[in-house]
């Protein structure tokens, strides 16, 4: 497909996550991630909305968390269908009758016609589009000089909670599951206009032993899974969308198919921030009573062997201490890499299902642009290592 005209997207600016219980998430936003709560809906937008709504910052990370304030609000339509997740992107652009002029001709479905909305802060202007996301929405917005968080949310003369000192940056990527992912990025292709960045599949290593074929000795494998992974990017913004199906065999057992059980459909996995200094960042944060999925001491075993095989020639880390904090490490050449870990899913960070499967990944990129193949796979298998240490992956075929 030959370029199209871009959107004119200029950052994603916000997760909007609707959940169960407000208080909870103020609580994670504010004491264990250390952001700011800096305003929340007014009364009018509480009752006409029908929602209580807190804004959460750290650096260019904004997360507006919703709960249900009565019968008929967005967030209680989306708790009806699902368990708490992030179900509206927010994007900021830079003409938004641009937006929505290529939308609607190349096939997207506005929800609305674009709004504008006057008040104290200035001239707010936005539409909603529906998406394959699984009920996800993406909602675009142009501020031009809107001094305001957005229309009907009071800004707080005087932020509460954190300072923001485990040196969050912006959202690098955001990644979704999908029983099948095909439409999904036919969908960003051709209406989003966004553009292939990367892709990969692979099998878990027990999975693998049973498709070497003839004259592999030993008894089959009788569980195991897979998944088919595409990148989506922005090339104007520099927004990118990583997007999962489980592979055969064993496809029910697949950790994405499991998400998609526990979602109720298609949906937002996991949304990865950057940090300045992750060494540091994860060490307070498991301090601060964070924690994050689990790294096997043989995958660190193996990685000066892995790091020499795909080319990168040295890290400014120790190996120990990596190992210690329990950090990923991927790249493609000589000194680019980047460090990653990831957070256990809100289900398993509260214990209680109805919390969801979403999670938040921590990354530190030191010239690598990539999703790192490896790591991909780490991820992949330690959330399958949890799912099985739970009793939810039965060894069947």
């Amino acid at each position: 497909m030959s370029k199209v005209e871009s959107l004119r997207i200029k950052r994603l600016e916000a997760l909007h996550y609707y959940v169960h219980d407000l208080s909870r998430s103020r609580r994670f936003y504010t004491e264990r991630f250390d952001f700011s709560e800096v305003g929340a809906s007014t009364a009018s937008l509480n009752e006409s909305g029908r929602q209580r709504s807190a804004v959460f910052e750290a650096g260019e990370v904004r997360v507006v968390v919703s709960e249900p304030a009565g019968e008929g609000g967005r967030a209680a339509r989306w708790l009806k269908r699902h368990p708490d997740g992030v179900g509206t992107l927010v994007f900021d652009v830079e003409d938004i009758d641009h937006t929505f002029r290529l939308l609607e001709a190349r096939g997207g479905t506005p929800m609305s016609d674009v709004q504008t909305i006057e008040d104290d802060h200035g001239t707010f202007r936005t539409f909603s589009i529906t998406t394959p996301f699984g009920g996800a929405t993406f909602r675009f917005v142009q501020r031009d000089r809107y001094q305001g968080l957005y229309p009907g949310v009071a800004r707080y003369a005087h932020p509460t909670g954190g300072k923001n000192r485990f040196g969050f940056g912006h959202i690098d990527h955001v990644t979704s599951n999908f029983e099948t992912m095909a439409p999904a990025l036919l969908w960003m292709e051709h209406v989003m206009g966004f553009e292939r960045f990367w892709g990969i599949e692979f099998h878990t290593e027990d999975v693998k032993s049973e498709k070497r074929g003839p004259g592999h000795v030993g008894a089959p494998s009788t569980h195991g899974s897979g998944l088919r992974s595409a990148v989506m990017w922005d090339p104007h913004s520099g927004a990118k969308f990583a997007n999962n199906e489980p592979l055969r065999p064993f496809f029910k057992a697949s950790q994405i198919n499991l998400f998609y059980e526990d979602n109720a459909g298609d949906g937002i996995q996991h949304a990865a921030l950057t940090v300045k200094d992750i060494l540091g960042a994860v060490r307070e944060l498991r301090q601060n009573g964070v924690e994050f999925m689990p790294t096997p001491g043989s995958y660190y075993d193996a990685l000066p062997a892995r790091l020499e095989r795909i080319g990168v020639k040295a890290i400014d880390e120790d190996i120990a201490t990596l190992r210690e904090l329990e950090i990923l490490v991927d790249g493609e050449k000589e000194h680019a890499y980047m460090l990653q870990i990831f957070l256990k899913d809100s289900a398993g960070l509260y214990k209680e299902p109805k919390a969801g499967p979403f999670f938040y990944e921590i990354i530190q990129r030191k010239g690598d642009r990539g999703f790192g193949g490896g790591n991909f796979r780490a991820l992949f298998e330690s959330i399958e290592r949890q799912q099985q240490a739970e009793g939810r992956v039965e060894e069947s075929r």
